[in-house]
């Protein structure tokens, strides 16, 4: 099933960059429909968004927030197990972030005082996907690192919470769930209701109104990215275990019909022993059905001559998971410049960082690894300039300054500093 290709073949050129352009757009009649419904809820509050939730969800929202009672009562649905999984994620994804931690810092020269100062984010909001899509993996993906920036108020909206998602909510730290989906949930988020009150950023993944919803709000809130379908490039040669590549194939396959599960794969026959596992594990999985159309539809396998190309190649795709299944992993992967997160050596699987590992697991995707990062402390904090200067300074700055505001056509410019130059030179 899985389509291979040759590096050097004729028409591997077209191929490649069909790959490397894989971003898809939001669909003109998605955008249309997600900006009405932004403007209705802007414009009219909690009735549109209990107008959507009705048509779109088919059950009547009553108290749009969750209370802290009910929202504990159903947490303790999920399994002690499950609990002590997550305590056990928390703590690893917190202690990497607090790492991760910026420092204000300031610089005093000759009467000038230039200083940064980084200030956490007052309020954000996390949209966590319903009813059959549980993530509470996410939750504490995108909640803790707003916590260790120091975010006071972290906002949950959820159209169908499971105890596991609530459960989740509860160790990260969110302080308000709401119970709203959709990109009537955005748009609540994004500018208010009398029930929602408005937040300074919005992450976390969502279907395509959601998406749409969050590119039309950007500008008047932060967003953290527009997520396109998860996707993963596994550099693989001989030494590699073709059972566990084919795994790590699936694990993103079985995400979503429009997962994009790619191998390079250093010799022919490396493809070969990895598409004969990927069948016959394929065979065995829950998700088959998932699984399989996005193989068959978006699954291909390069074939390279050697290492060096294969990292090539795992550069320009610009993947939001990349697997270094090599001899040598560490080496090979240091070259990796553009990736949300690089996995080194066959036993790094990309679901332990999807878990447990401590780096967010929200990563750019649809190749925007080539210029965005990961979700981590600095998306939940802003960073502020502060200039000081003593008379002294001015004067002796004046000249350039002035001579730079009158290239540009700007006498205004140039006087407002020169008439404090001038002060400053009277006796």
């Amino acid at each position: 099933m899985l389509r291979t290709i040759v590096q050097g073949d004729p028409g591997f050129a077209s191929e490649l960059k069909a790959l490397v352009d894989r971003a898809r757009a939001v669909p003109g009649s998605i955008e249309t429909g997600a900006r009405a419904i932004v403007e209705d809820v802007r414009e009219r509050g909690d009735v549109a968004v209990r107008m959507y939730t009705q048509r779109f969800e088919g059950r009547e929202l009553g108290a749009i927030e969750l209370s802290r009672g009910e929202w504990q009562r159903l947490a303790a649905g999920a399994s002690e197990e499950v609990r002590q999984a997550l305590a056990q994620a928390a703590a690893r994804i917190r202690a990497y972030h607090e790492h991760e931690r910026y420092h204000s810092y300031e610089t005093i020269e000759e009467g000038v005082r230039l200083a940064c100062r980084y200030t956490p984010l007052a309020r954000i909001g996390i949209y966590a996907p319903g009813g059959t899509a549980r993530y509470p993996s996410t939750v504490l993906m995108t909640a803790v690192p707003a916590k260790v920036a120091g975010v006071r108020e972290v906002f949950m909206t959820t159209p169908g919470p499971s105890p596991e998602t609530l459960a989740a909510a509860l160790e990260a730290g969110v302080d308000r769930i709401f119970l709203m989906g959709g990109a009537q949930a955005v748009a609540a988020l994004a500018y208010g209701t009398e029930s929602v009150p408005r937040v300074d950023k919005i992450v976390g993944p969502g279907n395509a109104y959601v998406a749409a919803a969050k590119r039309l709000v950007f500008g008047d809130v932060g967003i953290e990215m527009i997520a396109g379908p998860t996707e993963v490039v596994i550099a693989a040669d001989a030494t590699a275990n073709p059972a566990w590549v084919a795994a790590d194939l699936l694990a993103q396959a079985e995400h979503d019909e429009l997962a994009v599960p790619i191998l390079v794969a250093v010799g022919r026959a490396v493809a070969e022993r990895v598409a004969q596992e990927l069948d016959r594990q394929l065979a065995q999985l829950p998700r088959k059905a998932i699984a399989e159309k996005a193989i068959g539809n978006q699954g291909v396998a390069i074939v390279v001559a050697d290492a060096e190309s294969a990292i090539g190649l795992v550069n320009q795709l610009a993947p939001e998971h990349a697997g270094i299944a090599l001899a040598d992993a560490r080496k090979w992967a240091d070259l990796v410049t553009c990736a949300g997160a690089v996995f080194v050596g066959d036993e790094a699987c990309e679901a332990l960082g999807d878990y447990f590992a401590g780096p967010s697991h929200v990563l750019p995707t649809g190749g925007s690894a080539r210029f965005s990062s990961p979700l981590g402390v600095g998306d939940f904090l802003k960073r502020t300039s502060y200039i000081e200067y003593g008379a002294k300074a001015v004067a002796k700055q004046a000249g350039a300054v002035s001579c730079l505001a009158e290239v540009e056509g700007l006498s205004g410019h140039a006087r407002a500093v020169l008439l404090r130059a001038q002060a400053s030179a009277k006796p």
